[in-house]
């Protein structure tokens, strides 16, 4: 999976009877790892993510980069 330049979205591929499926995963808070895709890969013209799974990564990324930022505001105001 290309698109996420920075190293810290990976995934998981696996083949199981004739399907494959993947896993997308993020490394990019040290203290969590988000699982924010699991889906099965339908394409039959290659290795290439379907544009509509990318743009779904790509929202449910910035979802939880808005929630781990959120969830330091609060965890930083406990500390006070």
């Amino acid at each position: 999976m290309r698109g996420f330049g920075d190293g810290s979205v990976l995934e998981v591929v696996s083949d199981y009877a004739g399907d494959t499926f993947r896993v997308v995963y993020t490394v990019r808070w040290p203290e969590r790892i988000y699982v924010f895709h699991v889906f099965q890969k339908k394409s039959k013209s290659g290795s290439k993510t379907p544009k509509s799974e990318m743009n779904l990564i790509s929202a449910r990324l910035k979802q939880l980069a808005e929630l781990h930022a959120e969830r330091a505001k609060v965890e930083q105001r406990n500390k006070k």
